[in-house]
């Protein structure tokens, strides 16, 4: 089976979800998209409320920003994947429990399983510690390449921590030149 019709199957589970209480709450699910041959994916916490209405990752104002970023570094959002730990909107945008991020955890695999990325890029404390190791902080590990399980991880700011906190824009920015030569080294290995 190929890739695109994989991505689809998991999608369309994710749609039809209901492992956790979540479900009950949301407009729509948000599976995640973009390349799916991508050396890179951003995976941020969960959608807040443009993403629960559309159904699509990071639209509101920390995609926009985040698609300025990628801009900085010569790619488009259409380049890379884009999704979260948790695939619909916990309420008031908290910070999803265990159980739901236990929940989703299978179908983010799957994804990742699928498009084989070099690079996975945690925008945020929660897929900091969900993907590479509990008790890690942004603030101390942003900007370095972690690896684990075969896979480098280059930890950020999530964007909506650099709209709230305007001090950690510049941050952001340098992190992302950061990784941007790291994907210019991707393409001369």
């Amino acid at each position: 089976m190929d890739k695109e019709k994989l991505f689809e199957e998991i999608s369309d589970n994710i749609n039809a979800c209901r492992s956790c209480p979540l479900y009950e709450m949301r407009i729509k699910a948000v599976p995640g998209e973009g390349s799916l041959d991508s050396e890179i994916i951003f995976i941020g916490e969960g959608p807040g409320r443009e993403e629960d209405l559309t159904g699509r990752p990071f639209v509101g104002a920390a995609g926009r920003l985040l698609d300025e970023l990628l801009k900085t570094i010569g790619l488009a959002r259409s380049d890379v994947f884009i999704g979260n730990i948790v695939k619909c909107r916990p309420p008031g945008n908290r910070v999803p429990n265990p159980k739901e991020v236990e929940a989703c955890l299978p179908y983010l695999y799957a994804q990742i399983a699928i498009i084989q990325p070099r690079i996975v890029c945690t925008l945020g404390n929660t897929p900091l510690n969900t993907l590479v190791a509990d008790k890690l902080t942004i603030g101390a590990i942003h900007g370095q390449v972690l690896t684990k399980d075969g896979f480098d991880f280059f930890p950020m700011y999530h964007t909506a921590a650099a709209l709230y906190h305007n001090e950690l824009k510049s941050v952001l920015e340098k992190d992302f030149l950061k990784l941007g030569e790291l994907v210019s080294n991707l393409n001369e290995k």
